[in-house]
């Protein structure tokens, strides 16, 4: 098997030093850049999710409309800001955003799917714990209900597209929906309502059933039978077909299982996030950054996503936490890490809005994009960079 190059144990202290100033000085980057991006975004909210030329504000879709899982990595990255930089300038723009996440949650919550763990997980929930404000309390479990809703209790799966007062995708769930389990984990623990942690549960034990196959690669999606709850067969809408291995599933899926073992502590999720990491590292080459799909036919364009890796390494490092110093994972991942933060992919440019390069997006229908910034990709880098220099809590 394949591995990654590891640091070396013999890595003398200058070699630490040199790549430690390299992490500041991108996280430094992020706090800059962030700086400009929340005022932005606060002054018109919009969903600001990806932009080949990094500007983010040109993403034609609005802040209420059911497709926008991403306004709030930028949410996400302004509280790290505030968290490590104790500048209140982060939280105050942040905080101008709080009437439209409630009417999101409250109001136009049938304009909703799936994602409200990544929007208000990010947002919401993050504002609560490091706030204590009963409010944020208050809009965070509204958008748990309403994520509670799209579960279907016959085929024990989360509803993963479409408005709840339609039938439009309503038989299908997504590998992404792993990391939407927290805020119904969360919502359990504010309220000891067991209905939140029992369907982030059954979701969990779902994807292990069906989305994994036997050699540990996954599917995008999965499809149900609505009369029976019997699972059809998987589909896919982000990787390049049904039958291939999209590389940022496999980074949702390492993370949202390592996730699902720590509010649970059942193992079988940690076996689950563990096996998926291997399968992860072994397919990497010595570029690390994976081509986008790992089954690509070798006659398409080996595009890399550098958003992939970003998410990985945040899955990595949480399962090296939940496995202390002598997980396997730990020495992998300050070399994934230190390539992301190299001039190939990191954008110091001030003028440009987004920090990662070369992240791909979908397969060959709306909204793909290739060598694009993306949020998500943004957030995860400054969060593997948040927990790799200060051991950032994330939300």
């Amino acid at each position: 098997m394949k591995t990654v190059p590891t640091e070396s144990a013999q890595m003398d202290k200058s070699g630490v030093a040199k790549s430690n100033e390299l992490f500041q000085r991108a996280f430094d980057l992020c706090v800059a850049k962030t700086r400009r991006n929340i005022k932005d975004l606060a002054d018109h909210p919009k969903t600001w999710s990806n932009a080949v030329d990094g500007r983010y504000e040109n993403f034609a879709e609005g802040f209420f409309e059911i497709g926008n899982w991403t306004s709030s990595f930028f949410t996400g990255m302004a509280l790290i800001a505030w968290r490590e930089t104790e500048d209140e300038y982060f939280l105050r723009q942040t905080l101008r955003l709080a009437p439209a996440y409630r009417e999101k949650a409250t109001v136009r919550f049938l304009d909703m799917h799936h994602d409200a763990g990544f929007l208000y997980s990010l947002y919401s929930v993050a504002l609560h714990k490091l706030t204590k404000q009963p409010e944020h309390r208050e809009v965070g479990l509204a958008a748990a209900e309403a994520l509670y809703q799209r579960f279907n209790h016959k085929g024990n799966f989360i509803r993963a597209w479409g408005h709840l007062n339609t039938t439009e995708q309503d038989n299908m769930a997504i590998i992404d929906c792993m990391m939407n389990l927290p805020l119904l984990y969360w919502a359990a623990v504010e309220t000891s309502n067991l209905k939140f942690r029992e369907a982030a549960i059954q979701q969990a034990d779902t994807t292990l059933k069906c989305f994994i196959r036997p050699d540990d690669s996954v599917f995008h999606a999965f499809r149900f039978d609505l009369k029976t709850g019997k699972p059809i067969g998987g589909d896919n809408y982000c990787g390049y077909a049904v039958g291939t291995h999209w590389a940022r599933g496999t980074g949702w899926a390492i993370y949202g299982f390592a996730l699902s073992y720590k509010y649970t502590g059942d193992t079988k999720y940690l076996d689950a996030a563990s096996r998926l990491a291997l399968k992860f590292i072994s397919l990497l080459d010595r570029e690390l950054v994976p081509v986008w799909d790992f089954r690509l036919p070798a006659d398409k364009p080996q595009l890399r996503d550098s958003s992939a890796l970003a998410v990985a390494v945040c899955g990595l490092m949480e399962l090296a936490q939940l496995g202390g110093q002598d997980s396997k994972f730990f020495h992998s991942v300050r070399p994934m890490l230190l390539r992301l933060c190299s001039d190939e992919y990191l954008n110091f440019d001030p003028a440009c809005r987004g920090v990662l390069r070369n992240g791909q997006v979908g397969a060959n229908g709306p909204g793909s994009a290739q060598n694009a910034y993306t949020s998500w990709g943004d957030y995860y880098l400054m969060e593997a960079l948040d927990r790799e220099l200060h051991k950032g809590e994330t939300w």
